[in-house]
């Protein structure tokens, strides 16, 4: 094997687990602030110790994950605290992204939006047998909040917007509750697209900022 070859390999294993343990946490498996042992984290993923450790190196840069001196890692708290800083954030990030996306005016990127509302719209978000989040339409949700800053033109923005959706998510298993009384998410996500639709930047990005905090005003009371 080259040198080149044996430094991608493992440089993709060191990706494969970084995007596994990332997952785990954001979809809850590992909670907030339990101890990431290596050796059990090795029997998980059926790698060595170092594309582990590699990994939570690379995750500890994206607040996920938090070293302790001299005894490795554990996964972040979450708090009502954090979790303010993150939607103000998140508000600043797609308010801009989803202005520029307006501004230019693509009917391509019209037409994404177009489909991945089509697409959310044919799932049901709670699934009736389990009274769970319904994955698909998490799959579907997630495609049509990208959709709508995937026309920013800038790759850097696109990226810190679904770091911080990926983010929300967390927040929100880590609640544990996800039924709201007397909401309509549906007709939230349909009024933000008529405004895009209309040309209206300040009534699309006021509509998005709502839905976003009606969700945040939900998860802080569940946080606390």
């Amino acid at each position: 094997m080259m040198p080149n070859q044996l430094d991608s390999d493992n440089s993709s294993i060191t990706n494969q687990t970084y995007q596994r343990i990332y997952s785990m946490i954001i979809q809850g498996e590992l909670k907030p602030g339990s101890k990431l042992k290596i050796e059990e984290l090795r029997k998980i993923m059926g790698t060595g110790a170092s594309p582990i450790r590699e990994a939570l190196s690379l995750l500890t840069s994206e607040q996920l994950v938090n070293r302790i001196d001299q005894r490795g890692f554990r996964v972040s708290h979450v708090s009502a605290e954090s979790f303010a800083e993150l939607l103000k954030t998140r508000c600043w990030l797609e308010e801009r992204a989803l202005r520029e996306s307006m501004a230019s005016q693509d009917m391509q990127w019209e037409e994404r939006l177009l489909l991945a509302h089509h697409r959310l719209k044919r799932e049901a978000r709670i699934l009736e047998e389990t009274g769970l989040i319904n994955p698909n339409w998490e799959l579907r949700h997630k495609e049509f909040h990208t959709s709508l800053m995937s026309g920013c033109g800038s790759s850097l923005l696109i990226k810190f917007c679904d770091q911080l959706y990926d983010q929300n998510i967390r927040y929100r298993n880590a609640a544990g509750s996800i039924s709201y009384s007397s909401r309509d998410v549906g007709g939230e996500h349909d009024l933000i697209l008529k405004h895009v639709l209309d040309r209206n930047a300040d009534k699309a990005v006021a509509e998005l900022v709502s839905h976003y905090k009606k969700t945040g005003e939900f998860l802080a009371l569940q946080l606390k």
